[in-house]
């Protein structure tokens, strides 16, 4: 292969990957040990949420330990979501180099982490809530490690009749995290003074997790495709080129709100239900319900996605059923009977789930050949930067709305859906594109159809 010129750009790159192709024959092949690598990558996603939303089912009960507001314990989530923005250069850096050197670190900062947490929680009566806010800081740097590495992972080791399959199992595994966390953490804080054993049982779990970590292979001997024999343009160049691709924009705008939102309600399930009388558990089950029947729904919608590549018509056909959920979910928690909330809760999760991995991908393939890591972390870095924006903006909205209870969430909840309503125009502005901007353009590589040929 041709030396590059350090001032090639994304399209001379492909160029000269499609000479080489030419004039070469290159026997690809997949190993099973790529299921190895998968899995740790699935349990580390589930890890990293379930700490992120370790108190957000029990909120009342933790800022009744802690001897804080409710806000104050908003801010574990919050501050989460701001540390995965915080490390986004190194994370790009690191994925860059290689998915095990991402999963890695990921691994050590969730093992430091979780110590760190239960330390706090043991503090004097109270627990130290300074200490257990950095030590989940400390595990916010480790989620973008582990929750932008699907898409490079199955470019590196899957062939793309999987790959669609294999993000979506990962990437789709950090909100099977969160589940657990609202789950189970009602089940093991009944009181107050549960928290810290709480803490215990998780940062366990979470230790050993980890372990498997350092056995992954780090690439496979051989590449499973073309895509995963590409050499790919520099972090700057590739920054560069998405910096002025309308299609990777429009997607980002919506991928950023929508993952956003996902995140507030996750963060703020209890406190949206609490108010009208709902438990607890109760606000913990929605929260489930959210996740499990999305991880249901996107199990039948990913592998579908894989076999047509309709990438595009499937994101316009969820985005919007999101927004019309969050519609509805303004009036949910007021009916005060629990079926509404749960159907809200499980057509979000539905469409959301099934939105997520296929979004991913489809940037993959309309930014080729950018590396993959860099098109996901810059939009899972829209997601957590919006969640925790809008944290802050709906626990500020909280109240004040007549004839609704003193801490009522509806004019959140207004928010929540204007916005969301607001973004969908977004994706149906893709097809008004020149169809260059928004053509598969790894799928046709691998398929001998080159960009604009």
């Amino acid at each position: 292969m041709a030396p590059l010129n350090p001032t090639s750009t994304v399209d001379d790159l492909e160029l000269t990957d499609s000479e080489a192709r030419r004039n070469s024959i290159v026997h690809y092949r997949v190993y099973k040990r790529r299921f190895f690598g998968l899995v740790q990558l699935v349990l580390l996603n589930i890890i990293v949420s379930w700490d992120w939303l370790t108190f957000s089912a029990v909120s009342s009960t933790a800022s009744e330990y802690f001897d804080v507001s409710q806000s104050a314990i908003n801010w574990l989530s919050t501050g989460f979501l701001f540390a995965f923005v915080a490390v986004t250069p190194l994370t790009i850096w690191a994925l860059h180099r290689g998915p095990k050197t991402s999963i890695v670190i990921s691994a050590l900062l969730i093992f430091v982490g979780n110590w760190i947490r239960y330390a706090g929680t043991r503090a004097g009566s109270h627990g130290h809530f300074g200490v257990v806010i950095f030590g989940q800081i400390i595990i916010g740097f480790a989620q973008p490690f582990v929750l932008a590495a699907p898409t490079r992972y199955s470019d590196l080791w899957f062939t793309d009749k999987g790959r669609v399959t294999a993000t979506a199992v990962a990437s789709l595994a950090n909100p099977l995290g969160g589940a657990l966390g609202q789950l189970i953490g009602p089940l093991w804080a009944t009181q107050p003074g549960d928290i810290p054993n709480m803490v215990l049982y998780t940062a366990v779990i979470s230790c050993v997790a980890c372990l498997p970590t350092f056995f992954i292979p780090s690439k496979p001997p051989t590449p499973p495709s073309d895509s995963g024999n590409l050499l790919k343009p520099d972090i700057a160049t590739s920054i560069k080129s998405l910096a002025f691709n309308k299609a990777f924009l429009l997607v980002l705008i919506a991928f950023g709100v929508y993952v956003g939102f996902f995140n507030a309600v996750s963060s703020l399930i209890n406190q949206i239900f609490e108010p009208y009388g709902f438990s607890e558990t109760e606000a913990g089950i929605a929260g489930a319900l959210l996740i499990v029947v999305g991880l249901v729904a996107s199990a039948i919608v990913s592998p579908l996605v894989d076999r047509t590549k309709q990438y595009l018509l499937t994101i316009q056909l969820l985005v919007p059923l999101i927004a019309i959920g969050y519609v509805i979910l303004i009036f949910a928690p007021a009916t005060r009977t629990i079926a509404l909330p749960y159907v809200v809760c499980a057509i979000l999760g539905a469409a959301s789930f099934s939105l997520l991995p296929c979004a991913l991908e489809y940037l993959v393939e309309i930014t080729h050949p950018v590396s993959p890591e860099i098109s996901s972390t810059i939009c899972w870095v829209g997601g957590q930067l919006f969640g925790a924006i809008f944290i802050i903006v709906m626990d500020a909205l909280k109240g004040g709305f007549a004839g609704e209870p003193d801490d009522t969430m509806k004019r959140a909840l207004i928010f929540e859906a204007v916005i969301s309503c607001l973004a969908a125009p977004c994706v149906f502005a893709l097809s008004f594109l020149d169809k260059d901007s928004i053509k598969l353009g790894r799928h046709g590589a691998e398929n001998g159809t080159e960009r604009g040929s």
